[in-house]
């Protein structure tokens, strides 16, 4: 977004990068509660023809969760 950043307010933009059907048609950024957040959308049509944007909204500070496998045995002393 631009140097200011306005509260409940954001912007999105054509992804010109789309390379599956299934990729968000729209990406963007938008500040809420003065929480930033990535913005997915996209185009979907409705049973009866009409057209509508559908949204997704990850937090920007949300860290990706990393999943670790230990096969070693627990070190716990309750034996069960």
């Amino acid at each position: 977004m631009a140097d200011k950043k306005f509260d409940n307010s954001g912007v999105i933009f054509k992804n010109e990068d789309k390379s599956k059907d299934t990729d968000r048609d729209y990406r963007g950024s938008a500040v809420v509660d003065n929480r930033e957040y990535w913005v997915s959308a996209w185009v979907r049509e409705a049973k009866n023809g009409a057209k509508f944007l559908k949204f997704s909204f990850k937090p920007k500070d949300e860290k990706a969760a990393v999943k670790t496998r230990s096969d070693a045995p627990f070190d716990d002393p309750i034996p069960f």
